[in-house]
């Protein structure tokens, strides 16, 4: 699976920061259920959502795979990488 950051805006960040417990802003419930799915889906249905939901499924990705993906995350999120 591909854990290059696609296009991720700061709010989709902010939102999976949160839901791996580190400071972000809260989701509202879908996206907040989109993101439980998205982590804990098995590869071949990450790929099924990553197709349909790529800012979401992309920061996902950053954070449970890519060795920097959290601190990826948190520069996304305060504006300080364009993603």
């Amino acid at each position: 699976m591909n854990t290059s950051s696609p296009s991720i805006p700061a709010d989709v960040a902010a939102h999976v920061l949160f839901h791996f417990g580190h400071r972000g802003i809260p989701a509202g419930d879908w996206h907040q259920d989109l993101i439980s799915l998205i982590a804990r889906a098995d590869m071949v249905h990450k790929a099924k959502l990553t197709a349909a939901f790529p800012d979401y499924a992309g920061a996902v990705l950053l954070a449970q795979y890519a060795d920097n993906g959290i601190d990826v995350l948190k520069d996304i999120a305060a504006g300080e990488v364009a993603a």
